[in-house]
């Protein structure tokens, strides 16, 4: 069969179309048969070695992230599906494996996707719906909060908006002009054109704040935030989470304790906290957002769909970084 294999680390050769065995279900997998994929910002970060001080991969294997399929095979002593089920699923991150013809997934990992979405859509809520999801729990929103959400045109942004709304939350993001009408149509009241305005120049008392993009964001949210507020990054590791979440040793979490000092300095003189994310794999949260697109109170955003022939160009598309939603490959 055909996959995606990430061969070694480094630029867009570093993955390449390749024959590759079929896998088989072990203890507790199922083998599903993909029929879509997602692309993630994750992907070309594990491909270029940004995540190797975190996730130490056993090259060559297939990439990806994310799909949608249907259980082909069970493995001994898996319980939960059924061969013919139509699932959906954030594959383990040291395995990876949804850019192929067939995937190996844990079944604890593995959802039932959401009964009114086709494969491409539903391809495209694993990781972002979690990663929305799971950070807006961290943040513990109640009816009537003011969260602010950075790049909510984004895959994760265009998810955490309709959560956060669906948990009763008024919401404020940023986004390009062109990214305006899509998040106001998602339940967004307040957008910031990040191109004219910084969003600390505008907004404050803020309840809380999950920031989705690099650079100033995370500590110019502090600023619009009330004392005593929490704020939600998933694109930085504080050393807390790399020492809970991801068993960094006492190395590593005291050079980021260092690189973090100013980070905390700052969230110490506005009298908030901020935590890192780092989204888990999850079926039990996969039919929370199964029930969610089926009750009508969430709905994925896709961009474009490629053909899985055309996986190169449709990375090429996805690192220019004007995607609305979600990157698709159809298998």
């Amino acid at each position: 069969m055909q996959g995606y294999v990430l061969t070694r680390y480094g630029g867009a050769r570093a993955m390449q179309l390749r024959e590759v065995p079929k896998p088989t279900a072990g203890d507790g997998e199922v083998l599903i048969r993909v029929h879509a994929a997602g692309l993630n910002p994750v992907d070309h970060t594990v491909r270029q070695g940004g995540a190797r001080p975190v996730w130490h991969l056993d090259l060559p294997l297939v990439a990806g992230s994310e799909l949608s399929g249907v259980v082909e095979g069970i493995g001994a002593g898996a319980t939960r599906f059924a061969v013919g089920d139509q699932v959906y699923a954030r594959t383990d991150k040291l395995k990876l494996g949804a850019f192929a013809r067939y995937a190996v997934v844990d079944e604890s990992f593995v959802g039932r996707m959401p009964r009114s979405l086709e494969f491409e859509d539903a391809a495209g809520l694993p990781l972002a719906g979690l990663t929305a999801l799971q950070g807006l729990r961290e943040l513990a929103i109640t009816p009537g909060d003011r969260v602010f959400i950075s790049g909510g045109a984004g895959g994760v942004g265009t998810l955490a908006i309709q959560l956060a709304v669906w948990m009763g939350a008024s919401v404020a993001t940023t986004a390009s002009p062109r990214g305006e009408s899509l998040v106001k149509s998602l339940g967004a009241e307040t957008v910031i054109n990040y191109r004219e305005q910084k969003f600390k120049d505008v907004l404050s008392d803020y309840d809380s704040a999950l920031v989705l993009t690099r650079g100033r964001d995370l500590t110019d949210s502090f600023d619009i935030l009330k004392q005593g507020a929490k704020a939600v990054s998933v694109t930085s590791i504080d050393p807390a989470t790399a020492r809970d979440d991801l068993g960094m040793g006492r190395l590593l979490t005291a050079l980021l304790w260092v690189a973090n000092t100013k980070i905390r300095r700052r969230s110490r003189r506005r009298g908030v906290s901020y935590r890192s994310l780092m989204m888990h794999p999850s079926g039990d949260d996969l039919d929370v957002l199964a029930r969610l697109v089926d009750g009508g109170q969430l709905k994925p955003v896709t961009d474009r769909v490629f053909p899985f022939e055309q996986i190169p160009d449709a990375f090429a598309y996805l690192e220019e970084g004007h995607a609305k939603g979600k990157v698709i490959v159809r298998l």
